[in-house]
């Protein structure tokens, strides 16, 4: 068995490090690039959101590489996500790829026992204990909360840096580190060293950037080639962003879900608008835009990929926290057809908006 992934922020990095120390054969995908989507693209049903397109130009480049096993995460509900390895099988066998699919779910959804079970599939080939495959496990989920902890500190104090672009460089050079350093034990080492690195950096306290909060679909946020890599744009002109939705948040809080915990505020603040789940991540980026705008954020993004549902509704939600609260909010859809002239030119405008506001003190 040679397991695969879609590429997901810096899931590929606790992916390493879990493989390594479980000793079993696995494919990195290339870095998603501009051939990853036209791939994805060409292979998949026209009017399938973009994460899906991307995803399989993730696994088609891997299997090109001799992956044989394809490892996601599931979902239920209105969000199309749900009926992802389905369709992705379907496609795979369409092209003559006899491809196994893990789909690790939602304990909640699935009941522990089937979770557990799909958990054990993974390490299936490993020829350690249960004692080190557990072990293993702890040491992946340490990777995860270790590089978005880096990235979320260079994200934001990208604003305050003294010397422009060190947390830029940072945050390329821990990436690139980790995946080429060796076994489990190598890149925690990596990652605990950059942790160290990002703290001392030199930050000015008396400047006052302009702060963005990044909210929307959990995938397109992540995914820096889905989102045109505005975070990196926004870091280059000095800008401070902000998102809670990272791996490691995922992974905290479908843990809590099972356990039937309340498991963050951002639940408590979308409340208002939003009380229950319909699917993806809706609830979280009305939660989150509330978030923010206590926290005293200038303006917000929200960034999603054509079609997909549960964003259109918390779209047509963020107007009136826009109007009420007085905080700016731009909307981004994206797909495949998304020009970056465009783009980037509605990401000034919003900027240039934000800082006259600033002058002004409104």
């Amino acid at each position: 068995m040679n397991i695969t992934f879609p590429h997901l922020g810096n899931t590929f990095i606790a992916a390493k490090v879990l493989f390594d120390a479980l000793d079993v054969e696995y494919t990195i995908p290339p870095i998603s690039t501009k051939k990853t989507l036209e791939i994805g693209c060409l292979h998949s049903p026209d009017d399938i959101c973009l994460p899906f397109k991307i995803m399989i130009g993730n696994y088609i480049e891997s299997i090109e590489r001799g992956a044989d096993t394809v490892l996601i995460t599931g979902s239920c509900g209105p969000c199309r996500f749900g009926e992802y390895c389905e369709l992705q099988k379907k496609v795979l066998m369409s092209l003559g790829r006899q491809i196994n699919f893990i789909v690790i779910d939602e304990p909640s959804k699935i009941g522990i026992k089937e979770f557990l079970n799909r958990l054990s599939s993974v390490a299936k080939d490993s020829r350690l204990s249960t004692y080190k495959k557990i072990k293993a496990l702890n040491m992946a989920l340490k990777a995860i909360n270790l590089i978005d902890e880096i990235e979320k500190e260079c994200r934001f104090f990208a604003g305050y840096e003294k010397n422009k672009g060190e947390f830029s460089k940072l945050l390329k050079d821990v990436k690139r580190e980790a995946i080429e350093s060796k076994g489990a034990e190598g890149t925690l080492k990596v990652l605990e060293n950059y942790k160290d690195k990002v703290d001392r950096i030199e930050i000015d306290n008396f400047k006052t950037p302009i702060k963005i909060g990044i909210i929307g679909e959990i995938y397109t946020i992540i995914d820096s080639l889905s989102n045109l890599y505005i975070e990196d744009i926004l870091m280059n002109l000095g800008v401070s962003t902000k998102r809670t939705l990272y791996p490691s948040w995922w992974v905290k809080n479908t843990a809590l879900s099972a356990l039937k915990i309340n498991r963050s505020p951002i639940y408590k603040e979308a409340k208002h608008y939003l009380g229950m789940c319909i699917g993806g991540h809706a609830q979280e980026c009305v939660g989150e835009a509330m978030l923010n705008y206590k926290m005293g954020f200038d303006g917000l993004i929200q960034i999603f990929p054509v079609g997909c549902m549960p964003e259109i509704v918390s779209k047509a939600i963020l107007p009136d926290i826009e109007k009420r609260y007085n905080i700016p909010i731009l909307s981004l859809v994206v797909d495949e057809m998304t020009g970056e002239a465009g783009y980037y030119t509605r990401i000034e405008a919003f900027l240039d908006l934000i800082e006259g506001r600033k002058r002004m003190c409104i």
